[in-house]
């Protein structure tokens, strides 16, 4: 009754010192807060951890120093197991909270929402990748570390050893594609070929880089679906990125119209409708008639945009206005097709006319004509006298 007693008293001292700890740790991280960003972000990220790794590490010093060590407590030992398995457990929590926060804190300072990002999507890629690989790393760890407290696991790490080979070989063969894209994924965070927030041409879909992970790849379309790729695609299969060195874009509106369109004026309504709106980034404005064959004339506008979602919307304004001015100003531009319709006026012919002609051209005289190059050669009438 006594050891139970003491017992309780110790658990109700360790959640004294949980709540005192708790709130003061609390009011010091307010105060900081009011002057420090980071020290709210901090205490918002590591609250919860902290007060469990506190709370179960008192628990278990309360438990330790009130019951005692004694053959007639034979559970002691498997309590105190489990009281270790969770401090391990809740310390590997609270580490991961704070490698994410200092990630996080060397993150803070380059800022994705200004229109050259190239730099910060970068190193926000780099620093994704190496947080899922901390957190794997403390939790393998950690799940060693629990494994190690068991009885028996030193004599079977000597057996394990012994077969490292086999099962070296047996597991890679297990896990090739796993690990595959796993060194796929750090490839891509370090060798920049693509960064979170790129534009990409996956698959003939347009998107987004949203999530690049140790194992797959996650791109936003357009239309708000998710397309999800294994790491090594991108490692082996050629796409495009569209912002691989900078987001600026040129894009091309192309129109079929007919001959009677006026190029110039084309030009200058081009330009008023650019000065409008603030999707053009007053790189590029080229109006040119490419071609001028089989009844149309092939006029190309190129346009410049920073970044892709501008330049297609850019391009759409531009497509629109053009045509709206051409049915409005020129609707004699408008693509016609022509036909040309052709009446027969060849005279009739006389009846006979065709054998007369006929007779002309091979009756008559053909046995003469004919003659001339296969009848005998005539030859004019020679004198003896005559001959020298």
């Amino acid at each position: 009754m006594d050891i139970l007693l003491r017992l309780l008293v110790a658990i109700g001292f360790a959640l004294l010192v949980t709540a005192v700890s708790a709130l003061v740790t609390h009011l010091v991280f307010r105060s900081l807060a009011r002057r420090e960003r980071w020290a709210a972000v901090l205490s918002r990220r590591t609250k919860h951890p902290f007060r469990t790794v506190l709370l179960v590490a008192l628990l278990w010093t309360a438990f330790a120093t009130s019951i005692p060590d004694t053959r007639a407590y034979p559970w002691r030992d498997d309590v105190s197991h489990v009281f270790l398995i969770a401090v391990i457990g809740t310390g590997c929590w609270l580490a991961c909270e704070v490698a994410i926060f200092l990630e996080s804190l060397g993150l803070h300072r380059y800022r994705t929402d200004v229109p050259d990002n190239r730099v910060a999507r970068r190193i926000k890629t780099q620093v994704l990748v190496l947080r899922r690989l901390t957190v794997a790393v403390l939790v393998i760890i950690a799940v060693g570390a629990i494994l190690l407290t068991f009885p028996g696991v030193e004599a079977a790490g000597a057996s394990v050893l012994a077969s490292a080979g086999l099962i070296s070989v047996i597991a890679g063969l297990a896990a090739q594609s796993t690990l595959g894209n796993v060194f796929a994924g750090m490839q891509l965070a370090f060798s920049g070929s693509i960064r979170v927030d790129d534009v990409v041409v996956v698959e003939q879909q347009w998107g987004r880089i949203e999530e690049i992970t140790l194992t797959y790849v996650v791109v936003h379309l357009w239309d708000d679906r998710r397309f999800v790729l294994p790491s090594t695609y991108f490692t082996s299969t050629p796409f495009e990125n569209w912002t691989r060195t900078n987001s600026e874009l040129l894009g091309a509106v192309e129109f079929d119209l007919d001959w009677r369109v006026r190029p110039g004026d084309m030009r200058v309504e081009l330009e008023r409708i650019l000065e409008r709106t603030e999707l053009w980034d007053r790189r590029v404005q080229v109006l040119q008639v490419t071609d001028a064959v089989q009844g149309f004339v092939h006029v190309r506008v190129l346009v410049t945009a920073h970044d892709a979602p501008s330049l297609f919307d850019l391009r759409c304004y531009v497509r629109e206005e053009l045509v709206a001015w051409i049915q409005r100003t020129h609707p004699d531009a408008q693509p016609v097709q022509r036909v040309l319709m052709v009446e027969d006026v060849a005279s009739p012919r006389r009846p006979g006319a065709s054998t007369a002609a006929s007779s002309a051209l091979f009756g008559g005289e053909h046995d003469d004509r004919a003659a001339m190059f296969t009848g005998p050669i005539r030859t004019s009438d020679v004198r003896p006298s005559d001959v020298p």
